[in-house]
């Protein structure tokens, strides 16, 4: 579903963001995607959603390459920044409506589609207010609402439990899975190392810009926890407090 081979993005100055990453997601699959602040993490998937270019290597959602078939690429997925600019000035239902043109969703698809999911989210009663009047929670929610709806073969999330309250969170972990068992794949960045271990069927771990290891969560984390293995990784060799490259567009 998803494919990145040898990914390099350098920033000014030279600053490798990422280097040589490879990974991939298979369909069915929840993989995280863990490290500190700085690490790539944010770099990596703006280059999968193709809104980053990048200067070597290789990515393709579900076949389609993103430089070469953008459209093609980015209609096989979502993207969820760790926090979506929405359009303030729209009601929460004609942001939705808006989405679903873009994506094409039939008129009685996206009606069934919205009202399930803003009926789980407890949103369905602000749909008709302006998103500015939203709370930080709520556009989280109406976020997630507008990626859910298209069905997406790959969901491609950026710390997306911030900002949730607790049944939200539950929530999402259901739709995730649910998504996952139709055959789409979910690839998100996470610094709630519990919550990636009791989700995630695979991990990666990225540090500096590189991969230092990615496989099953069940290989990784053996006996001990992910925190464990997280801390004992980045204690390995030192780290050096750098600045944080995934705010850079």
């Amino acid at each position: 579903m998803l494919d990145i081979r040898n990914l390099t993005k350098v920033y000014a100055g030279g600053k490798h963001a990422v280097d040589d990453l490879s990974l991939q997601v298979q369909p069915g699959e929840i993989y995280g995607f863990i490290g500190h602040n700085g690490a790539g993490k944010t770099t990596t998937l703006r280059a999968v959603a193709g809104i980053l270019s990048f200067e070597e290597g290789s990515i393709t959602v579900a076949g389609q390459d993103i430089v070469r078939q953008p459209v093609s690429a980015k209609r096989a997925m979502a993207f969820l920044p760790d926090n979506p600019d929405l359009y303030e000035f729209m009601s929460g239902i004609a942001f939705l409506n808006f989405i679903a043109d873009i994506y094409g969703i039939p008129a009685d698809e996206r009606e069934t589609l919205i009202a399930y999911y803003a009926d789980a989210f407890e949103l369905t009663g602000a749909l008709g207010s302006p998103i500015a009047s939203y709370s930080h929670g709520m556009k989280q929610k109406l976020a997630l609402i507008s990626a859910f709806i298209r069905k997406p073969r790959l969901l491609i999330l950026d710390e997306p439990f911030v900002g949730l309250d607790p049944k939200a969170s539950f929530l999402m972990k259901g739709f995730l899975n649910e998504l996952c068992r139709s055959g789409g794949a979910v690839f998100f960045s996470t610094h709630v190392l519990d919550v990636a271990e009791k989700l995630c069927h695979k991990i990666a771990i990225i540090k500096d810009g590189r991969l230092v290891e990615a496989g099953r969560t069940t290989d990784i984390v053996g006996k001990s926890s992910l925190e464990s293995v997280f801390l004992e990784l980045e204690a390995e060799g030192g780290h050096e407090d750098a600045p944080s490259f995934e705010e850079v567009e």
